[in-house]
């Protein structure tokens, strides 16, 4: 059965912390407003302790034996702790993974296209897989197959490192590249500008040619219409401004 109005509960990906009241263990381990263990001490002591130093009491492990409690405003241990999350998640290894597919018969073109792909993956903090698939009587050569893969890492070297030596797995040769660090990692060729930028650059260095062409063309034309004959012009007639009057050859009597 749907609910008409969103849960109040909150929500799973944030941890639950228990502050002053909520505590429900009779006894705490209590750290001091200056880091200081103040040792264990009843709950009620303990939350006299925090109203005195005008802070919470926040617990911070409470599956310790007893739970161990800390003096701090409850708001600012909950930045620290978004901030420490995300220092965190900024540090991790890279757990996206990106699949290249070679052959041993590649051209070289396509071979540098590939290669530009990975770079890409790699500065992206992006792992890339390498697969190089045999088919048929392929192979019966597969040091080929080793020497274009061995290419594709040398070019990669200063973007990535390979995580184990190439190994020929069934019709196939897989090897893993993971991201070096970014203090020792190359810049991307590409750099940051992209397809869009790149044709708009494109665009806005053709377009003072463009204007040029525009400015020259109306002087041009204004020279053509100087040797042009010009027309007379037509005669006037006395019938009342009509230019074919089909009464202007009748003679009348006066």
């Amino acid at each position: 059965m749907s609910r008409p109005f969103p849960s109040r509960s909150p929500s799973s990906s944030t941890p639950f912390v228990r502050v002053n009241g909520k505590i429900r263990a009779r006894e705490v381990r209590v750290i001091g407003v200056d880091g200081n263990q103040l040792g264990v001490l009843s709950l009620g002591d303990a939350l006299n302790l925090a109203r005195t130093n005008a802070v919470d009491l926040v617990e911070i492990a409470p599956n310790a034996t007893p739970p161990v409690c800390r003096l701090v405003d409850f708001g600012k241990y909950r930045y620290e702790q978004a901030k420490r999350d995300k220092e965190s998640k900024k540090h991790q290894h890279a757990n996206k993974v990106k699949e290249v597919q070679l052959s041993p018969k590649i051209d070289p073109h396509d071979l540098g296209v590939k290669i530009q792909h990975a770079v890409d993956f790699l500065c992206e903090d992006m792992k890339v897989k390498v697969t190089l698939k045999f088919r048929g009587r392929e192979m019966a050569h597969t040091e080929v197959g080793f020497q274009v893969v061995n290419k594709f890492l040398a070019d990669l070297a200063p973007y990535g490192h390979q995580d184990f030596a190439p190994k020929l797995i069934g019709r196939g040769i897989n090897v893993m590249i993971s991201p070096l660090p970014r203090n020792k990692r190359g810049k991307n060729p590409r750099g940051e500008a992209g397809p869009a930028e790149e044709g708009a650059e494109a665009v806005a260095a053709s377009a003072p040619e463009a204007r040029v062409e525009e400015n020259h063309r109306p002087a041009a034309v204004q020279i053509e219409r100087r040797h042009q004959p010009q027309r007379a012009p037509a005669p006037e007639s006395d019938s009342g401004g009509f230019a074919n009057n089909p009464f202007a050859q009748i003679e009348v009597n006066r």
